[in-house]
């Protein structure tokens, strides 16, 4: 895993062992990117379920003034440390070591006082979160309609909920095994 562009371009990344995390490979990383490159320039970025911290650092380096990595995985935030210091990329970055849900009912709240332009978030497949993870976004300050959401997911995931919590797909891109779906609030 490695920086693909931008200012901390080429830098190789740690990742995790075992199953707990399953770091975004480069190609599909390149891809969501593209898609994006033209939204991220001075961009406040949140990192749900971070891992690696890899998706988070790619933003900063690509032109996101701050990006927010959020994980409780005591390996990953290991790795999340080792990665912002060998990037020089911490002092754009807040690493909050607590569970997803946590993080955006408390401690989120108390760090980003406008609205946040793009959320990231990869939870474990199989987990069903995003639904619960979903809905406490919806009732955050930080949230409207502008915020762009991706959820990285299994290909076979179904996002048929979305619109009894009050979000809609913009935009889905799908790949060999998995997909990215992009969201807007309806209403806030």
């Amino acid at each position: 895993m490695r920086i693909i562009a931008g200012k901390a371009k080429h830098l190789l990344l740690i990742s995790p062992m075992g199953s707990q995390t399953r770091p975004t490979t480069d190609r599909i990383k390149e891809t969501l990117f593209n898609m994006i490159q033209y939204d991220l320039e001075g961009t406040t970025f949140i990192d749900l379920y971070a891992g690696s911290g890899g998706i988070c650092l790619e933003a900063i380096s690509r032109g996101a003034k701050s990006g927010f990595l959020v994980e409780n995985e005591k390996e990953a935030i290991a790795c999340i440390q080792a990665n912002l210091k060998s990037t020089k990329l911490e002092d754009s970055c807040v690493l909050i070591k607590n569970d997803v849900l946590t993080a955006i009912q408390n401690q989120l709240p108390t760090l980003i006082k406008e609205p946040v332009e793009i959320i990231f978030m990869d939870p474990p497949y199989g987990s069903d979160v995003e639904s619960e993870v979903l809905t406490a976004l919806k009732k955050q300050p930080f949230v409207n309609e502008d915020t762009l959401i991706i959820i990285e997911a299994d290909k076979q995931k179904s996002f048929d909920f979305l619109s009894n919590i009050g979000f809609t797909i913009i935009k889905e891109k799908l790949y060999k095994t998995n997909k990215h779906v992009f969201l807007h609030a309806t209403e806030v």
